[in-house]
């Protein structure tokens, strides 16, 4: 393939959105999420990207890696991506950095599908036509009607699994989760996540409840920082309970780690913090030279491309808080089909386009 036309012009902004309801998980609280947009420009084309992150990220692209890939190949995007990991050397690369090389990472792929006339996913090389994702939400701020409201409703919609969030008040978690699963039935796949909110012993003691009411995903039982915990609680949880994490890792050396440990039965990758689709294709091969099975955390919209592009994926979260987002900032948004979102071959790029307005009278 000929090279394509040099990048223009990469600019970002951001927006805060207020929740609908206070929501908390069992380490923090919030109110409101903020999204930060890049734009790419190039042969008359603009490619977009996102990341859910603080307002200094947008900061980063505009002072730190818009000029770094200004004026390359658009088609160079790994070439692109390398430019930028090594340009927030002093910076630092993990966090606000990495959200903003994620964003830049995404738009650029995005533009360099659509000067090519193609999908992300067939640029990336797509390995099946959809990606099953898993309601989420179940928050521990929520009462139990709501709890069992949002759940049971995704169940009724066709999702074959939902996750809820544990950790706030350990002593309430096994009436919460056996009314989640009362509320999702016998067939509805029933996950967890505490946040990192327990200590070893007491995430041992909470799987053994959780096991009771048959639930086999047990996310962030301890610190992710914490490897050794995790992989003393994967090494020591009931029979088909999943311990799973990876949400918080920003680079692939970060995954490397992780798997090395064995401390997760099920690698998650977040392509908003993980150096964009490049680092979450990364992560992806990582998991599969592990024989561990990838999942995608968060940002629906956003990982639908990659998902069917990456080897070993199996399957990704329909966030709520995201949900509402995405609805609300783009146009061409995926709905879950028979419990799968099936990105379109035949849109160019990933089909997101922004509503501009909306962004604009939220401004962060």
């Amino acid at each position: 393939m000929s090279g394509g036309p040099p990048v223009e012009a990469v600019t970002a902004s951001a927006a805060t959105f207020p929740t609908d309801g206070p929501e908390s998980d069992g380490t923090l609280e919030w109110d409101a999420t903020t999204i930060v947009v890049v734009e790419a420009r190039a042969g008359g084309r603009t490619g977009l990207g996102y990341t859910y992150a603080s307002p200094a990220a947008a900061t980063v692209v505009d002072h730190d890696l818009a000029e770094v890939v200004t004026g390359r190949d658009v088609l160079a995007v790994r070439g692109s991506w390398r430019a930028m990991v090594d340009a927030v050397r002093n910076a630092g690369r993990p966090g606000i950095a990495a959200h903003a090389i994620s964003a830049v990472d995404v738009a650029l792929w995005d533009l360099a599908a659509k000067v090519v006339g193609t999908a992300v996913s067939t640029l990336l090389g797509r390995a099946r036509d959809a990606v099953e994702v898993y309601g989420s939400g179940g928050f521990t701020s929520y009462s139990e009607a709501r709890l069992r409201e949002q759940l049971g409703g995704w169940a009724a919609a066709g999702l074959r699994a939902v996750k809820m969030k544990i950790g706030r008040d350990p002593d309430a978690d096994p009436a919460r989760v056996a009314a989640a699963r009362d509320a999702i039935g016998p067939d509805t796949t029933l996950m967890v996540d505490a946040n990192g909110a327990y200590d070893r012993r007491l995430a041992l003691r909470v799987a053994d409840a959780l096991a009771a009411h048959g639930v086999t995903w047990y996310e962030e039982p301890v610190s992710s920082d914490d490897l050794d915990g995790l992989r003393f609680v994967r090494e020591r949880a009931p029979a088909g309970l999943e311990v799973t994490a990876g949400e918080y890792g920003y680079d692939p050396w970060y995954f490397s780690t992780m798997l090395g440990a064995g401390a997760v039965d099920v690698l998650q990758a977040d392509a908003t913090r993980c150096l964009g689709y490049t680092g979450f294709l990364a992560a992806a091969e990582l998991a599969r030279a592990a024989h561990v099975p990838l999942s995608f955390h968060t940002a629906p919209q956003l990982h639908a491309h990659v998902a069917v592009a990456a080897p070993g994926v199996r399957h990704g979260e329909w966030f709520h808080d995201h949900v509402r987002l995405e609805r609300r900032c783009f146009d061409g948004v995926l709905e879950p089909t028979d419990g799968a979102l099936r990105p379109d071959p035949g849109r160019p790029g990933h089909g997101l386009v922004l509503r501009r307005a909306d962004l604009e009278r939220n401004a962060a």
